[in-house]
């Protein structure tokens, strides 16, 4: 068994569960399927993510030559800096999402 033990103060979002009550319960059926549903939409988005990671590493580190303005490249280089503070930041939160959901 394990057990979710995230507070929403920690995450910024008490007021959305105000008066949601305190008492644990077991976490089974319909809205348990869904949320694994869910979950594997991102695990989904997060392969195709990859994907195309990967697929721009080998464009840029294969031999085939690449045409492009410095300002193209200076976009390239801002985006792929978003990218990274994005999945930094998401790496981050499901750390500590991972770190409150334990067994008991």
């Amino acid at each position: 068994m394990y057990e979710i033990t995230l507070n929403p103060r920690d995450y910024g979002i008490e007021a959305l569960v105000e008066g949601m009550g305190a008492e644990s319960s077991i976490f089974n059926g319909d809205n348990r399927k869904q949320w694994a549903n869910e979950v594997g939409i991102f695990v989904s988005r997060l392969n195709g993510l990859s994907a195309r990671a990967k697929k721009l590493q080998d464009l840029l580190s294969g031999d085939e030559s690449i045409k492009a303005t410095p300002a193209a490249l200076k976009t390239l280089k801002v985006q792929m800096f978003n990218i990274n503070d994005a999945l930094n930041a998401s790496i981050d939160l499901s750390e500590k999402l991972e770190s409150e959901i334990a067994p008991v």
